[in-house]
Order: C-alpha cells, then sequence, then structure tokens
C-alpha cells in the first residue's frame, strides 16, 4: 500500500493536458491516482438514452489508454461520491485529493461533505480555479460589488485580463508522478451503468479558423453552421478555457464576446444562486405566469405555426443542439408569446441540450425573459417571423427542420404575435406596478 497517494479526481475537466488541478498534484506530489466517479445522485435522473453520458463514457476510455500507455491507469467508479470516495480510502490510504473547482449549489454542497470527512481523516482536499478564466470575485466594480451588468463587466474583464491569466498549464512536465499500476483496472460498461450504448456523432473539439475569421459576420444565421459548437466541450472539460480564449483574442472578438458571457453567468450563479430557482429581478416572480400545458407540448414539440421557432425545437429534439440565434428566439416565444415561466423552458433545455450548463443556460433563459440582469428587460419581445426574414431568408434552416412548411400540413400559428405581445407587456407592467407599490 502507497501511504503517499493523492487522489485526482476528474469532473468537469475531462482532459490531462492544460488541466489546474491535475498540475498542482502532479507537482507537488508522487503517486497521483486519476479517478473518475459516475455520480449516481445525477445519474439517476437521467433517461437511459442521455447522449451525454455516452460521450462522457467515449471520453473516459480515450483519457484510460492514454493514462494506461504512460504505465498507470484512470478508475471509473460508479455511486455517491462521498461514498465511493470513503471506499477507495478503506482501500488504499491517500492524503490528498485534488480538484477543480465547482460553482453549482448541488456540487458545492458535494464538495462541503467531502472536505468535512476528508478534514477529519486528516486528508487535505484541495480544489482549484479551471473552468473560467475569472471566477467569484474576481471580476468586480471599483466599489468591490459584482457586476449585475454585462458591458461594465466585460470591460473589466478585457482590462484585467493579461497572457498570465491563458497560459497554458504545462501537466508533461510532471506526468512522471501519476501512479504506475501493473495491473490495468476495467472499465465498467454503459449498460452496467444503465444506460444504453449508440452510435452518435459529437461535434469536434477544434473550431476553424475561418469559422472563428467569419464569426461576428456570420454567427447569427442558423443555415450557414457558422458557430463553433464547442458548448459540448467546455461543459465537460475535454477543451480548456484557455486555449478557446487565446484563440478568440486573435481572431474573434466576437467570440471572445461570448466567452465572457459564460464566466459573466458562473459569477451570477455564485453571487445569486437564488437564480437557479427564482428569477434574478423577484418582481418578476409576480407575473401571471401562464401553465398551459398543451401549449407548452406544442412548444417542445416544434408544433406552434411559427417556423423559425419550430425548426429550432426540432433541432434540439434531434440533435441535442440548437444555434444560438434561435434558442433566443424560442426562448422569446415561450416567456412573451406563451407567457410561461422562464424555468419550464430552462428545465427542458436542461434535459435536452448537449452543452447543457446551468449558469449559462440560467443567465440567457433569464435574459430571454427579461427577468434577469440585464439592462434592458421586459420590453424585449423577438417577433419570430421577422427573425426569419432576416436570418433566414431563403428558408434553408426552417426547411431543413419543417419540411411541411408551406403546405397545407403545416399547422397554424398557435397564437398571434400582435396579440401576445400586447398581453405580455400588460402582465409585465402590472406586476413591476404592483411590487412598487
Amino acid at each position: 500500500m502507497d501511504t503517499n497517494l493523492t487522489l485526482f479526481w476528474f469532473r468537469r475537466d475531462l482532459r490531462l493536458h492544460d488541466n489546474a488541478g491535475l498540475y498542482h498534484a502532479l507537482k507537488n506530489n508522487q503517486s497521483v491516482m486519476p479517478i473518475f466517479i459516475f455520480d449516481t445522485t445525477i445519474l439517476n435522473k437521467l433517461p437511459k438514452s442521455d447522449k451525454r453520458v455516452l460521450f462522457i463514457y467515449q471520453v473516459l476510455h480515450r483519457m484510460k489508454q492514454d493514462l494506461q500507455e504512460k504505465g498507470s491507469d484512470l478508475n471509473v467508479y460508479f455511486g455517491d461520491p462521498i461514498v465511493v470516495i470513503k471506499e477507495i480510502f478503506e482501500k488504499n490510504k491517500f492524503k490528498n485529493i485534488y480538484a477543480n473547482h465547482d460553482y453549482e449549489a448541488e456540487a458545492l454542497n458535494r464538495d462541503s461533505q467531502i472536505e468535512k470527512w476528508a478534514f477529519s481523516k486528516n486528508i487535505d482536499f484541495k480544489t482549484f480555479k479551471d473552468q473560467c478564466i475569472f471566477e467569484k470575485s474576481e471580476v468586480v466594480s471599483d466599489m468591490k460589488k459584482p457586476y449585475s451588468v454585462f458591458t461594465p463587466y466585460k470591460k473589466k474583464w478585457l482590462a484585467q485580463v493579461k497572457p498570465f491569466f491563458l497560459k497554458a498549464y504545462p501537466n508533461e512536465k510532471y506526468e512522471a508522478n501519476f501512479l504506475k499500476v501493473s495491473h490495468k483496472s476495467d472499465m465498467p460498461s454503459l449498460q452496467s451503468l444503465g444506460f444504453d450504448d449508440s452510435e452518435f456523432e459529437f461535434p469536434k473539439k477544434s473550431v476553424s479558423k475561418n469559422i472563428l475569421i467569419d464569426y461576428a459576420e456570420k454567427r447569427d444565421f442558423p443555415a450557414l453552421d457558422n458557430t463553433s459548437k464547442l458548448g459540448l466541450h467546455l461543459r465537460f472539460g475535454t477543451v480548456s478555457i484557455r486555449t478557446a480564449a487565446r484563440e478568440a483574442l486573435k481572431l474573434s472578438d466576437v467570440w471572445l464576446s461570448e466567452l465572457i458571457w459564460r464566466d459573466f453567468f458562473m459569477q451570477i450563479l455564485w453571487h445569486y444562486p437564488h437564480v437557479q430557482k427564482e428569477s434574478f429581478r423577484p418582481q418578476y416572480e409576480k407575473v401571471a405566469w401562464r401553465k398551459e400545458s398543451l401549449e407548452f407540448k406544442k412548444w417542445c414539440d416544434g408544433n406552434t405555426g411559427y417556423p423559425l421557432v419550430d425548426a429550432g425545437m426540432r433541432e434540439l429534439n434531434t440533435t441535442g443542439h440548437m444555434h444560438n440565434r434561435v434558442r433566443m428566439v424560442v426562448a422569446s416565444f415561450l416567456t412573451k408569446h406563451l407567457l410561461m415561466h422562464w424555468s419550464l423552458g430552462e428545465r427542458y433545455f436542461a434535459e435536452k441540450l448537449l452543452d447543457y450548463d446551468l449558469a449559462a443556460n440560467n443567465g440567457n433563459w433569464q435574459w430571454a425573459a427579461g427577468t434577469g440582469c440585464d439592462a434592458a428587460p421586459y420590453f424585449r419581445v423577438f417577433n419570430p417571423e421577422t427573425q426569419m426574414e432576416r436570418f433566414d431568408p431563403e428558408l434553408k434552416y426552417v426547411k431543413k427542420w419543417v419540411p411541411e412548411f408551406g403546405t397545407t400540413k403545416y399547422v397554424s400559428p398557435m397564437v398571434e404575435h400582435k396579440f401576445a405581445r400586447d398581453r405580455a407587456l400588460s402582465a409585465f407592467k402590472l406586476a413591476l406596478k404592483g411590487s412598487e407599490e
């Protein structure tokens, strides 16, 4: 038994290169044992066909092979993390646990429990910033207050960013400190985890320079498919945010702005954890939100009678992806045209999106609904028809996903735009007026 053992626990950082926590573990310790835990508290809530589990599984399989080629191994477990870590300790008395920071409420609670247990055993539990460039209170106003509006946050972010913050961690220098093993562990099968194996083509880890160079000009046109599609890789850490930010600084200010939005929403979730279930601005909870299950189902299925909305929802249901411009349109439609609470759409996206990330998804849904941290809230109502005319003028995107559009088989609009817009504005004004009295 190696009494100098250190665990490195992979979570949202599934890569061996440029990994902050792994770098510190390898640099400061010998006999670093890499582990991953399929967390049953999360998996038990997912359908058997969830493609995100398939993606993680495939990535872990490749990481395991890479580590075995280095004479080490990735130990993959299945269960409640605190139970699993205690079981590992019974067999291998490790002295440290290294990991990277997480910012979501459930993850913070999990880490707090593990930290308390570790303290009771004289084990150090050390975590590091890895999934964003700036976190928590690293970008604040001159009054040391967190920003709740994006533009001043972005300005301060750009003023603070220096090459140091974007530098890759040289993990490769210390690979000799991975635990050497003679016996390779088996990878549990997907079926044993309760999930289906299938063929599925995930987005690539790399983005062509041409896409980034043309990003500002072409990103809003869904038929051109000119977005990075790196969301899945940033979500699970198969691509380093530092690598992405370096590329963005060189090639696209607009794409860099998208990465800054990601940091912004993470710090919003950190400072204002209530946003996970409630509106950032509490007065918007007083809106007379409608609850119409049949209307919600039409939205989910892509049968609203608004072609761009329907195309987006069908793309999501089929591929687990939706074009960024279209995400705004479908979110606006649910929250303004149908006047339904943003959390319904946020939860549906959480089920379907391959790149689902709580902070970004929540932030973007609240932005669309006008309930979030935004200088110009509720009176923004996208017109799905003019959005289609502007961003899909040849109807290539719409006809790909809504082939019956233009025929008698296509459904009529479920609500008239002007009526829906007026209804939404009235409901918002009434709620705000009531909150002021």
